[in-house]
């Protein structure tokens, strides 16, 4: 097998680019100290591969989403405290947009990167799926109730009764300093250039997540023990 001889620096979403919608050319425009890193980060790997001639390249990827998540990004702790009849926290009004891809769509398009990518370029990774943050909570609802009300072993898992999995669980909580409104990923360049398109619609990726985390919940309570909650009260109990 060939081996690989380039180096890959991996940016989790855009938080670099600010909140307009963006290409791979669009100047970094960070909104707090943690964009402001990843744009460092960006910019010492750039530096090293002009510097000493290294092959790398950069991919910058919208919100992933999908199976090993852990429960403190927005889709699985969705998941985690309707099963379990808790509020669901949504920051500001809802109305934060983000782009969704589900991550073996993301691990394929690094893949395809690192084996045909031109060696210096960046190349946006996105699940061609700007929504509402609102209306990916509802989605996530409207989903898990229906999955279990067709399953009976999914019933096992809940922890609530079945009609209390319903909008009323949406509560709105002060959001969070230097959060960006949007999040909007071109990543058209990736498509034209290496053919690379995501294979999972949101729908099916929400289902297909969904459906992961009711059939593990043996991991999900392993990782949300100890520190987990902790965390979960800073970042939501006081808002």
């Amino acid at each position: 097998m060939k081996l690989l001889k380039k180096l890959l620096k991996i940016v989790k979403n855009p938080k670099t680019y600010g909140d307009k919608f963006f290409t791979e050319k669009s100047p970094a425009d960070p909104r707090s100290p943690y964009s402001a890193s990843k744009t460092g980060a960006d910019h010492i790997v750039i530096a090293y591969g002009e510097t000493y001639k290294l092959p790398i390249n950069i991919t910058r990827c919208s919100n992933n989403y999908g199976p090993y998540q852990f429960p403190e990004k927005l889709i699985p702790l969705m998941i985690k405290n309707i099963l379990e009849g808790k509020k669901l926290p949504v920051y500001g009004k809802g109305d934060n947009i983000r782009d969704w891809i589900f991550v073996e769509d993301n691990c394929k398009g690094i893949d395809l990167v690192l084996r045909e990518g031109k060696v210096g370029e960046i190349y946006n990774i996105g699940g061609f799926n700007e929504e509402k943050n609102i209306n990916i909570v509802k989605l996530v609802i409207d989903i898990l109730k229906e999955e279990i009300t067709n399953n009976d072993e999914y019933k096992k898992v809940l922890r609530t009764d079945l009609s209390n999995i319903n909008y009323d669980l949406i509560t709105y909580v002060q959001d969070r300093l230097g959060h960006d409104m949007r999040y909007a990923i071109d990543p058209s360049k990736i498509a034209k250039d290496l053919g690379w398109y995501p294979e999972t619609n949101f729908e099916t990726g929400i289902r297909k997540t969904i459906k992961w985390y009711l059939e593990n919940q043996e991991w999900v309570n392993e990782v949300v023990s100890g520190d987990y909650q902790k965390y979960y009260e800073e970042m939501y109990g006081n808002r």
